[in-house]
């Protein structure tokens, strides 16, 4: 199951959200999105575990408590949608 976590701290990193997820079960993949021009994190990101059940426990046992002072918003991922391209300003 794709878990969706937000309201993360700009120094959160993807070994922070593999150690919170950890002690659920196995995480098959953490994606922390960040800008693409600065690298800079954009405050929430992805966890990805192979069982539904560990990822349920998971984000009951995560959804709002606190990671390096800020109270996590966590949820099952929903499929991306399906948005028209971007029209360039130029």
């Amino acid at each position: 199951m794709n878990i969706y976590v937000g309201n993360l701290a700009y120094s959160v990193t993807d070994e922070d959200l593999r150690n919170s997820f950890s002690t659920y079960g196995e995480i098959t993949a953490v994606n922390l999105i960040k800008d693409r021009e600065t690298g800079q994190s954009k405050g929430f990101g992805f966890v990805e575990m192979s069982s539904n059940t560990e990822a349920d426990a998971a984000i009951k046992g995560l959804n709002g408590t606190a990671l390096k002072g800020r109270d996590l918003k966590v949820n099952q991922a929903k499929p991306k949608e399906d948005r028209p391209p971007r029209r360039s300003h130029y």
